[in-house]
């Protein structure tokens, strides 16, 4: 190692420059170019700031010459390819809970195997510096009260306090670890509003070194702060540890699309409007796995919280990161956040020095293809009932909602596609029947005029589409003050007209900080948003991850008699299926203004544009339009009311901010004391009996398809989230370790114990594996006998086990679409998957797969397993499988039938790069990481 630290700096491009504070080192990009190597005005700037990395790092080692000269020479062309690898280093890495939790779990498994193998357990320390937030925990339990906040945050302590004793014990074990609490905020905003600096000062070997921001985050929208010139994005736990371990992210060489903004926002529309626009058109475009580049004179225009409100989104439209360069607008948001000078100073003469700073005079640079938005055309929008790509015009959302609840009802699509909005999504797609319905007879025939419930003293009817949940939750919206500004003002108007939100409706205000409380005080709009009921209900990420708390009990029954499919509105950027409420069958995204407008609505089934929201106290009709706010009006409150100190005063110490969280016992020194009776930490069996040298690949033989699923299966479908019924493998294992039901927690709370998770892998209530026609939920047909019974998966994977059986997956495109969910990939490998055959993967998910040691094989373009006329019955082989692998070579897959006829397709390894393979061969990436640091 000695020798190859004397390689450090091959290219000379180390200098000094002035941060306005003294002097710091500065790696010139220029300097390549002065060695023939780069034209640095015409690569991305996402480019740019990676191409850096590659530089600072250099060692000839980790990070090699050629390494730094293939970035240089990024072209549309060698892009495309799809040959290039290239490593990064970031600066960082961010966590929350859900998934921040496992990760250092299998860091403390890490020690414990470590000192097994005869280690020493302080090598497993993080070298690159994480931060956890913890914002996932806190349930929507309570709400339109002033007391919900309060009780809330005393539930979530209360069924958390096992994972936070943990998360205690890490924050003093662990170095580089630090942990801000519960109660604080959404983690994304958390990053965006205080840990980010788009420019660090660090040491390295000749001193004090400028560093641009960068990093990796465990959860998807890690992404929203690209929106600050930073550039980050997403990715699952098992990689995020890697990171923290030193080891570089290796990937290869993306393409870069442009998206050209011209123009501004119209009077009406909002940044939500826009970001579901720009996904709608970017997913359309097809930017998976690629970078995402925002330029031009409307971007020029733009609010740095709209920008991040875009950035945020990127896992939506599918593109690894989406990213705009620092300017002054970004300079100016520092200020106003309350960075220091001196801070922002060093991000300004830093990013000028290097090039990395955007003016109006700067030329676009080179880009792998173009794409155009005029933000005047952006309207009124919200994207739903279960993906947030299928916007939909506030215009035609009745309509459009009507023939979407006839697809339910008539189990085929209205206007005779063969795929509807509402089947297909993680099951097999739907035939057109023979005739074509009325979409308004299919919702009268269903019995939309729906039931009378009572509730609270109140009758009210509840029917198909009535709103049950209005939440102003998530990170994509909730950091940014115009639409938060504009939620408060569409109240205000509201309760000056004298109208209500329906009794039927959950309404909850979570905010993605503490300084948007502030700001709403000071321009009174909280005592407004509380007067229809949308008081805070906690600090955190809530009804968009899941954590909508129960219905009251007589809504929930109703809509269980009657088959009700209603409705949740919700400003947040995931709705898929299952996700929002097992009650709650229709979810829709949209702004903040929005929600609140849907709220007093009570219904989905109600034009907003042209039909009244209700009637004011003297009987006059009043529509959106009249309590809709202009865009000086939220101008004029943003800027007398967003305020530097605030952000100041909350973020002043916020690491002990938090009594509740400061008051947790801790024990434990180096190693973690694992407790067999614990139902929320248990240590991993990824690393138990590992032996010091990896084995050899085996082919697969005999292996059965344990679930045959359709396009688009989420990592919800794989690794649900939310609650964990009483009757599921996971509650049954609860209740036997004496938990009861109401005190089940969530699954994304219980990502520490692998007994549940594992049992939960498979689970959500809307997937529909097609190996078990007709049924909903986490079951399959185990095939290992004559009987074909119909099973729970865990249940047929264990008897799998029981005979040796290696299992496959079988997937339609776009599988493992969402949220950057480890437990998806770990979950998979502990049922006894050996690989997983997709007509398409989406990026993390599929990188995951091979950091746990499953295959990821993608059918020949054009093919799926309907196709092949595949039927999951058949015993499956891969003969060629073995220690000769490549990355994305061919493998042959042979299926037999249960008649003994045997078909071959080919499929294509989705092992992309050669460090992949070695991860792959040593059975993943804590494997890998743990032999390495054995040898050293």
């Amino acid at each position: 190692m000695a020798d190859q630290a004397l390689k450090t700096d091959p290219f000379s491009a180390r200098d000094t420059f002035d941060t306005g504070s003294g002097q710091a080192g500065i790696y010139r990009l220029s300097a390549l170019e002065k060695a023939g190597l780069a034209e640095i005005d015409k690569l991305p700037f996402s480019i740019r700031v990676l191409l850096e990395s590659c530089l600072r790092n250099c060692d000839g080692y980790v990070v090699r010459e050629q390494d730094v000269k293939n970035l240089a020479a990024w072209s549309p062309a060698t892009a495309a390819s799809g040959e290039v690898e290239v490593p990064f280093k970031p600066a960082r890495v961010v966590l929350q809970d859900f998934t921040g939790v496992p990760a250092v779990v299998d860091l403390a498994a890490m020690r414990s195997a470590m000192e097994r193998l005869g280690g020493d357990p302080k090598k497993i320390n993080p070298l690159v510096p994480a931060d956890l937030v913890i914002d996932h925990s806190v349930q929507v339990d309570y709400f339109a009260s002033d007391a919900a906040l309060d009780l809330n945050i005393e539930l979530e302590f209360s069924r958390n306090q096992e994972r936070y004793e943990f998360l205690r014990w890490g924050q003093e074990a662990f170095d580089n670890f630090r942990v801000v609490p519960p109660g604080t905020g959404i983690v994304h905003q958390v990053n965006l509003e205080y840990l980010a600096k788009c420019v660090f000062l660090r040491e390295d070997h000749a001193g004090t070194v400028a560093v641009p921001d960068s990093l990796v985050g465990t959860d998807s929208h890690t992404t929203m702060i690209d929106g600050l010139g930073v550039v980050g994005w997403g990715v699952g736990g098992i990689e995020a540890e890697g990171v923290m371990l030193g080891q570089p992210i290796y990937m290869l060489m993306p393409e870069v699309v442009g998206m050209k903004l011209t123009g501004e926002l119209p009077a009406g529309a909002t940044a939500t409007d826009m970001v579901l626009t720009v996904t709608e058109i970017l997913r359309g475009q097809g930017v998976v796995g690629k970078f995402v580049e925002f330029f031009g004179d409307g971007v020029a225009k733009m609010s740095l919280a709209d920008r991040a409100t875009i950035a945020n989104m990127s896992p939506e439209y599918g593109a690894t990161m989406g990213f705009f360069p620092i300017d002054e607008e970004t300079l100016a948001y520092l200020r106003r956040t309350g960075r220091t000078e001196e801070e922002v100073q060093l991000v300004e003469r830093y990013t000028k020095e290097q090039g990395l700073f955007v003016t109006e005079s700067t030329p676009p640079p080179t880009f792998s293809e173009v794409v155009e938005l005029d933000l005047s055309t952006v309207e009124p929008s919200l994207a739903g009932p279960k993906r947030p790509q299928d916007r939909i015009s506030l215009s035609a959302m009745k309509s459009t909602w009507r023939h979407d609840l006839g697809e339910v009802f008539n189990k085929y699509p209205a206007d005779g596609s063969p795929q509807g909005r509402w089947e297909g999504e993680g099951g097999q797609p739907i035939e057109p029947g023979a005739a074509q319905p009325d979409p308004a007879v299919a919702v009268a025939d269903a019995g939309f005029d729906g039931v009378e419930v009572f509730w609270e003293d109140k009758q009210f009817p509840l029917a198909h589409g009535s709103v049950v949940i209005a939440a102003i939750t998530s990170c994509t919206n909730t950091s940014n003050p115009s639409v938060m500004v504009a939620a408060g003002l569409v109240a205000k108007k509201a309760v000056e007209r004298g109208l209500t939100v329906s009794p039927q409706v959950k309404t909850s205000l979570a905010p993605g900080s503490r300084v948007v409380t502030d700001y709403l005080e000071r321009a009174g709009l909280d005592e407004d948003l509380e007067k229809i009921g949308f008081y805070t209900v906690g600090y955190g990420c809530t009804t968009c991850i899941g954590n909508s708390g129960p219905l009251p009990e007589p809504i929930s029954g109703a809509v269980e008699e009657h088959d009700l499919v209603v409705s949740g509105v919700l400003s947040g950027n995931r709705n898929f299926e299952g996700r929002i409420n097992p009650h709650v069958k229709a979810n829709y995204l949209a702004s903040p203004p929005l929600v609140v407008a849907y709220a007093l609505a009570g219904s989905v089934d109600k034009d907003l544009v042209r039909d009244p929201l209700g009637t004011d106290s003297d009987g006059a009709e009043v529509f959106l339009k009249d309590i809709w706010p202009s865009h000086e009006e939220v101008r004029e409150v943003v800027d007398a009311c967003v305020l530097p100190e605030m952000f100041q005063a909350q973020y002043d110490n916020v690491w002990q901010k938090n009594p509740m969280w400061n008051a947790i016992e801790i024990s434990g020194g180096e190693l973690y004391d694992w407790s067999e009776t614990s139902t929320y930490i248990q240590e991993p069996p990824f690393l138990v009996g590992l032996p010091r040298e990896a084995q050899p690949i085996e082919s697969l033989v005999g292996a059965r398809c344990l679930a045959l699923l359709g396009d688009s299966t989420t990592t919800d479908h794989i690794s649900p989230a939310g609650a964990i019924a009483s009757t599921s493998p996971a509650g049954s294992y609860l209740q036997a370790n004496g938990v009861e039901p109401r005190d089940f927690n969530s699954y994304g709370s219980r990502r520490g114990n692998d007994r549940v998770m594992t049992r939960g892998t498979f689970a959500n209530i809307r997937i529909r594996n097609q190996l078990a026609p007709g049924t909903e939920g986490g079951v399959t047909r185990y095939l290992g006998d004559d009987k074909n019974e119909v099973m729970s998966i865990y249940d047929a994977a264990m008897k799998y086990q029981e005979s040796d059986t290696p299992l496959v997956v079988l997937a339609g495109a776009e599988y493992g679409t969402g949220s950057s969910r480890d437990w998806a990939a770990k979950g998979t490998f502990l049922l006894g998957v050996r690989a997983v055959i997709a007509a398409s993967y989406e990026r993390i998910h599929r990188s995951n797969l091979v950091m746990m040691g499953v295959l990821p094989l993608q059918f020949e373009l054009g093919a799926t397993w309907q196709s092949l006329g595949l039927t999951g019955e058949e015993t499956f082989a891969i003969p060629d499988l073995n220690d000769s692998l490549e990355p994305r070579q061919q493998l042959t897959v042979r299926a037999t039938s249960p008649d003994g006829k045997s078909r071959e397709f080919l499929t294509q390894v989705r092992i992309d790069t050669p460090v992949e393979l070695d991860y792959y061969r040593n059975g993943g990436i804590l494997q890998t990481v743990l032999r390495k640091l054995l040898d050293e």
